[in-house]
């Protein structure tokens, strides 16, 4: 069984290339991809070659963790069932070839555990599920919701509306760009310049800015708080004096676990988190090469998906 995927076979050099799949196991399941989500934060700096090292890393490779398919075949002990639709946070079925993350095929193998089932109506919105709960887990359990976030791309918006569906007060966003500034969907999107508080409790930055910290620590209240929920390729440093007197926190928020998948599954099945308007374009497998650069360039393309469906 073989697919056909798009590779990353060094920086800057990106090609679809037909890849032998490992055999299912008896826990695994075979899912068709309808459609997978490119990211602009970690895929960029895979694309770019600024990705820092890590286990795992390196090429050729396979992005993608953010996949809709449907299940083809499932192993006996797989408990799913065959034309289910579900989400596939990426793979490593692809023997030599590196799955970092993996998703981004038309067939993929994974453990059932692996596969979520997902609402019918979702669809390519479906793409969107592991940002939503990369967003939630940047709220961690019983912390203050942000009251300020940086950034208003996918990730900034996906916050904001869960903080507005928390019901807690809602946040500013701050953005630089024109072309990102509408689309707030019950909060206020401002430019740095035109905000002037400096009482904010807790700061979630999503930009990947290494440069922000001092900015963020002076518009801090007290005892405030700076998540950094992006993820940055550059050392980051700040000055020890305006953070000491604001007795300034920073935590890092890291990958989605379990529970945050559960969270906004919730939140999206009660209608209290719309997925609409952040997938804003869609190309065909075929135009991948395009897409990538498209979706890495255009400042005007938040989330950009490829289409699988007529992939044999």
């Amino acid at each position: 069984m073989d697919t056909l995927a798009v590779v990353l076979e060094a920086p800057e050099k990106l090609a679809l290339s037909r890849l032998d799949l490992v055999e299912p196991g008896e826990d695994d399941v075979v899912v068709n991809v309808e459609w997978s989500g490119i990211s602009t934060g970690t895929e960029r700096l895979l694309f770019t070659g600024r990705m820092p090292p890590f286990p795992g890393m390196g090429y050729p490779l396979v992005p993608g963790y953010e996949s809709v398919g449907r299940i083809a075949s499932a192993g006996p002990n797989a408990k799913r069932r065959v034309g289910e639709r579900v989400f596939v946070p990426g793979a490593r079925c692809f023997g030599p070839v590196r799955g970092l993350f993996g998703g981004a095929a038309r067939r993929l193998v994974v453990t059932a555990a692996k596969a979520i089932p997902i609402d019918e109506s979702l669809g390519a919105d479906g793409v969107l599920l592991a940002l939503a709960a990369t967003a939630q887990h940047a709220i961690a359990p019983g912390a203050m919701p942000p009251d300020l976030i940086i950034g208003h791309g996918v990730l900034g918006r996906l916050i904001a509306r869960i903080v507005v569906a928390m019901g807690a007060p809602a946040p500013v966003v701050w953005e630089l760009n024109p072309e990102r500034a509408e689309g707030g969907r019950g909060y206020q999107v401002l430019s740095p310049d035109a905000d002037s508080r400096r009482d904010y409790r807790c700061i979630c930055d999503v930009s990947g800015d290494s440069n922000l910290l001092d900015t963020l620590v002076q518009r801090l209240a007290p005892g405030g708080e700076i998540v950094l929920a992006g993820f940055y390729s550059a050392p980051l440093s700040f000055a020890f004096p305006p953070a000491f007197m604001r007795e300034a926190r920073i935590r890092i928020a890291a990958e989605w676990r379990e529970p945050d998948l559960a969270v906004v599954r919730a939140l999206i099945a009660e209608g209290r988190l719309p997925l609409d308007g952040l997938v804003t374009h869609q190309r065909d497998f075929a135009s991948a090469p395009e897409a990538y650069r498209t979706a890495f360039e255009d400042p005007g393309c938040l989330k950009m998906v490829l289409d699988w469906r007529d992939c044999q």
